[in-house]
């Protein structure tokens, strides 16, 4: 037998809160410093070798659907590994579904995305519910009836797994249905039917494209009603105990997010309850839109990081032509590449989250502009990031025992969900135009006395105030610039030195086609330690 020789040892055990500088600063920096204790003990705990483990397993045995009982009744049930519930388990007693509702107070929202951001680190399929009961929140309070009987199992932190109607439940999880067939993101193409049942709800009638986590306990779900498209609250058991008429016809066969379970749907007369005004549907869900936008900025963060401190971790232990790859200048040059996009990203992820816990003018100019804004650059940078950090590891990151193969399959989902590339950006545009004194609280943000950021945002100013900003063509390129400019700020204001000299130097005037082209004149190893696990 061959000796096994110049392999890293795994990297955990290790504390995912307590290893990362940059998550460390952001919690503290933007009001969540009261949750250090909970978030490293959370960290510690998704640092194990059995809680990483618990991400293979639940990816290596994806969810099976379970149409019919064994004497031929329907029962629409989906099946998961045991995995899967753990990790739910400890996401819900973290309280990451829904803690900033449950328990207000300043940095919480910023609490919660660092709990999620760690989650999604090690296995990010059961994010998907997590993000959805989160942002459920504001939407359903449109409808005081529910709210006042749901968020009760909403806000309860003792997973349960049982299929049962939720008075009988410790937690409750929520869902969402919004795309069809034959419309995808144009929602107000589609074609399920509201129709009142003359008891106060509706019965719908449809289908829905994509349905993820259809286990959950009720779904939100926009549909057609007499007054035009509404949106509608489904429990999975109707109020007298019988199953919904929701029916899972299959599901999806997945690139990635594989223990995560999406379906397609169809509804036979399933019971809902309006949300919000009829005729309003769009309008209704829109902040619940918001809030997973964030979600795809903390979810695309977190698998960036993960890239990054795998790789830097590889290239500490190993030996390639006589010295460790970490001091190889040209993968010194890569690896401050992809830590320099992992800490602009996770310092704008958290700068989001803090407006969310904030309500005043700027916070609201925040979440409305910049939070599509960085959905669409930080989920994009992703895939290229992880597959750059693959590469790192060469043939040992592409082999399924590996997590970089799961981390590449997983990073393009959040650049589609809640509104792909195009979508975004055209909602920036809108968002820009819509949203009172949009360009002042942007200036505001901007307002470093940094050269190099003064230079970048002066133009993108010129760009905000012309005519042409409006020129649907070139969204993706005003989009980009908006947020390498918040990037930027972000750095130069609250990283150290050698961190906002890199960004600005390769992302404000350099070339960042590709990862490891960083000019001359930078502290590459001051900045691959600072990012090392």
């Amino acid at each position: 037998m061959f000796e096994v020789a110049n392999q890293p040892p795994p990297l955990d055990p290790y504390n995912l809160l307590t290893s990362d500088a940059c998550l460390r600063e952001a919690v503290k920096r933007e009001q969540a410093g009261w949750a250090a204790d909970g978030l490293s003990t959370l960290g510690a705990t998704l640092g194990k070798p059995e809680t990483v483990k618990l991400g293979f397993d639940a990816n290596k045995n994806p969810p099976a659907l379970r149409s019919f009982d064994r004497y031929g009744h329907r029962v629409d049930e989906v099946d998961f590994h045991p995995a899967w519930h753990e990790l739910m388990a400890i996401a819900l007693r973290a309280g990451l579904h829904s803690s900033p509702w449950a328990d207000p107070k300043p940095g919480a929202h910023v609490a919660r995305a660092a709990g999620t951001y760690m989650l999604t680190q090690i296995e990010s399929g059961v994010y998907c519910p997590i993000a959805m009961t989160y942002g459920s929140v504001p939407t359903l309070r449109h409808a005081p009836d529910v709210a006042k009987a749901w968020l009760p199992k909403i806000f309860g932190r003792d997973y349960d797994r049982r299929f049962v109607p939720v008075g009988g439940k410790t937690a409750a999880l929520i869902g969402m249905g919004m795309t069809e067939n034959q419309g995808g993101s144009d929602l107000r193409t589609n074609t399920t039917r509201a129709e009142p049942a003359g008891d106060g709800a509706f019965r719908l009638y449809g289908h829905k494209w994509f349905m993820s986590a259809p286990m959950c306990d009720a779904f939100l779900i926009l549909a057609q009603s007499p007054k035009g498209l509404s949106c509608f609250f489904m429990p999975r058991w109707t109020p007298d105990g019988e199953r919904n008429a929701v029916h899972i016809n299959r599901l999806k066969d997945k690139l990635g997010n594989k223990s995560n379970a999406s379906s397609e749907v169809e509804f036979n007369g399933a019971f809902a309850q309006l949300v919000g005004e009829e005729g309003r549907g769009i309008p209704t869900v829109i902040e619940m839109a918001n809030y997973t936008r964030l979600d795809c900025c903390i979810g695309s963060s977190g698998l960036m990081r993960q890239a990054v401190a795998q790789a830097i971790h590889h290239a500490r232990y190993r030996t390639a032509f006589q010295k460790k790859l970490i001091d190889q200048p040209l993968m010194e040059n890569v690896l401050a590449d992809l830590a320099l996009e992992c800490e602009a990203a996770t310092a704008l992820t958290f700068r989001l989250a803090r407006a969310y816990d904030e309500d005043d003018e700027a916070a609201q100019v925040i979440r409305r502009v910049a939070t599509p804004a960085a959905k669409f650059w930080i989920c994009k940078r992703a895939p290229a990031l992880t597959y750059e950090a693959m590469e790192v590891l060469g043939g040992s990151g592409y082999i399924e025992e590996s997590i970089m193969p799961r981390l590449y399959r997983e990073a393009p989902v959040n650049s589609i969900w809640e509104g792909s590339g195009n979508v975004i950006c055209l909602d920036v545009l809108r968002a820009i135009a819509r949203t009172p004194n949009a360009g002042e609280v942007l200036r505001a943000e901007l307002n470093t006395g940094d050269a190099r950021v003064k230079t970048f945002a002066g133009k993108l100013a010129e760009r905000l105030a012309a005519p042409e900003r409006n020129d649907e063509a070139q969204a993706r390129t005003l989009t980009r610039d908006l947020v390498l400019a918040l990037q930027a700020a972000l750095l130069v204001k609250h990283a150290p030195p050698a961190v906002a000299d890199a960004f600005c130097a390769s992302r404000l005037t350099g070339d960042s086609s590709a990862f490891g082209l960083l000019p001359r004149g930078i502290d590459l190893r001051a900045v691959v330690e600072r990012a090392a696990p």
